[in-house]
């Protein structure tokens, strides 16, 4: 089956029920999308399928042959994205482990809600961080809207 990812084309000849997650990291070699917990909850493994936040963990190979894939690597080659700008200006990251998922996942709320609430945040936002950095990743959520606002 043909894979797009980061908008590079991929053949992968294997299990199509292989989880989309061990595809990117074993055998595209995209290291940066990360194994959390395995049954979708934690989001570590986010991914952007066809632009919408994705548990990759609990997605089968086979639902994104012929659909654009878009890891953390693909987010924005220079690093420069308005998310990825505002988790370095509110020092998010504490350990880092989940950072990629709740970056991905941050980026394709502000997309559907360019100027999120808290209550929306609250509600839409559930990627899990083990460290706690729930106060700083709101506030670096806020700073993101602002960024992006100020590019479009």
């Amino acid at each position: 089956m043909e894979l797009e990812i980061n908008g590079r084309r991929y053949e992968y000849e294997g299990d199509p029920a292989q989880p989309l997650l061990w595809v990117l990291r074993d055998e595209i070699g995209l290291t940066g999308t990360k194994f959390g917990c395995g049954i979708g909850q934690c989001g570590a493994c986010t991914v952007h399928v066809d632009g919408v936040a994705r548990r990759s963990c609990m997605t089968p190979v086979r639902k994104v042959a012929g659909r654009s894939v878009i890891t953390i690597e693909g987010l924005n080659i220079d690093g420069d994205h308005p998310v990825q700008r505002a988790w370095i200006d509110e020092d998010v990251s504490q350990c880092g482990y989940c950072q990629s998922g709740q970056i991905m996942a941050v980026a394709s709320l502000l997309k559907r809600h360019p100027s999120p609430t808290d209550a929306q945040i609250d509600e839409l936002h559930t990627n899990l961080c083990r460290c706690g950095t729930y106060y700083r990743i709101r506030k670096a959520i806020h700073r993101a809207a602002r960024y992006a606002r100020k590019e479009s």
